[in-house]
């Protein structure tokens, strides 16, 4: 495959990491983000879906990765647009101004457009999804469905026309659950990988839950075998995609952080570092996956 494939996580702050993919005590100098970049070339912002990002924020992530040239952001549009439907002025131009740092300094691959199971193909949600795409025209644009009804001919030619990245998921199953794919509708290719628990509610409206509710629907670990079948659709998608982003989103206890690593060495042929603790909890799956330079100066142990 080629440089354009990106392989990282959904999100870095989360509580229930700590200990496990970072230092229980982080230093104040050292932000998550600068420890994920030197082992990842991609995030994906969970926070951007549920409040505005200020230009401020963005500006200091940036300077958070700025030891890894190669890193790139992705960001999830918030659910006012997606799933409320309102599409205010004012609030559209305030969520630009969050992300224009990003875009302006490279650093953006791709806005996601993330809709609930309810989103079905229809006429008029067709036209809601055009009407996005206008709004935000700056921004290279993907789109998440959930409900196979968007596997319908006239629905991909609506990706196509309109030039939105067609985002493949991997979710648990369920009534008319979206498979998983490997099409690329524009010149980006992305894909998101939530794990396969059928406690994972994905058929439902998407909403803040507690972190416990989180940790049972997002808790689970792919096989490599199911990660091979993956870097096989990858091998299609990325061959025509001037990039590829691709996203874990089974945080749990760190899986997110596992997988991550193992399809980035099936890609590269190489095992980069990871944590301690994670090598400690993930024996099988991260052997040979060795300690980080890092991990001597007690910034990347669990300790």
């Amino acid at each position: 495959m080629s440089k354009s494939l990106y392989i990282g996580t959904a999100g870095w702050s989360y509580q229930h990491w700590k200990g496990v993919v970072f230092p229980k005590a982080l230093p104040t100098s050292v932000h998550p983000l600068e420890l994920l970049a030197r082992t990842f070339d991609v995030v994906e912002i969970n926070s951007s879906f549920y409040q505005l990002l200020k230009p401020e924020l963005s500006r200091l992530w940036i300077k958070k990765v700025e030891r890894n040239p190669a890193f790139r952001f992705t960001a999830k549009l918030n659910q006012q647009f997606t799933h409320q439907r309102i599409l205010d002025d004012s609030e559209i131009a305030a969520f630009k101004e969050g992300l224009y740092p990003l875009l302006r300094a490279g650093k953006l691959g791709a806005l996601l457009m993330q809709f609930p199971w309810a989103y079905r193909f229809t006429a008029e949600n067709r036209e809601f999804l055009i009407k996005l795409r206008r709004a935000f025209h700056e921004f290279p644009l993907v789109a998440e469905m959930r409900h196979s009804s968007w596997l319908a001919e006239e629905a991909v030619g609506t990706f196509l026309d309109y030039r939105i990245g067609f985002c493949n998921i991997d979710q648990p199953e369920y009534t008319s659950a979206m498979p998983p794919t490997s099409y690329m509708t524009s010149n980006i290719g992305y894909v998101r990988l939530h794990g396969r628990n059928p406690r994972n509610a994905m058929g439902g409206f998407e909403r803040n839950s507690e972190a416990a509710t989180r940790m049972r629907q997002h808790d689970y670990l792919y096989t490599e075998a199911e990660l091979e079948d993956w870097k096989q659709r990858l091998d299609r998608i990325s061959r025509f995609a001037d990039a590829t982003y691709v996203i874990f989103n089974n945080d749990a206890a760190g899986k997110s952080v596992v997988n991550a690593l193992q399809l980035q060495s099936m890609v590269e042929g190489r095992m980069a570092a990871a944590p301690r603790e994670l090598r400690r909890r993930f024996p099988v799956q991260l052997q040979g996956f060795g300690p980080a330079p890092i991990e001597q100066q007690c910034l990347f142990t669990a300790a």
